[in-house]
């Protein structure tokens, strides 16, 4: 199997998780914005030290199973992993997380 059909795997198997928690808990757009940053952020350290390990030869991957693309010196298929990561990781805790409870409304004869 191919790196990229590792990663693909991966990546596939989160997005179940963000489809139900999105079905089931609404996330309003600071959690969608929250989840977006962390994603580039995690991306930019994935290009970053992973082309320090690599230039320091701390590992190597097989450049036949890789598609060739690369950012920095990090191959296309490294950046799956901080994708699924920024999915998984929210998604699941808005699932195990109890929604905060509303503030009871207030009648305008109580409010009198």
């Amino acid at each position: 199997m191919s790196y990229l059909g590792l990663v693909l795997t991966f990546v596939a198997l989160t997005l179940p998780v963000l489809a139900i928690a999105v079905a089931t808990r609404r996330p309003d757009g600071r959690w969608w914005a929250s989840v977006g940053l962390t994603i580039v952020t995690l991306m930019a350290l994935t290009a970053i030290f992973d082309s320090l390990m690599i230039a320091a030869d701390l590992f190597r991957f097989d450049e036949s199973a890789l598609t060739g693309i690369h950012i920095g010196l990090a191959p296309l298929e490294d950046f799956a992993w901080p994708i699924a990561a920024g999915i998984l990781i929210p998604s699941t805790m808005l699932l195990l997380t109890t929604p905060p409870r509303s503030a009871p409304r207030r009648r305008a004869r109580d409010a009198a």
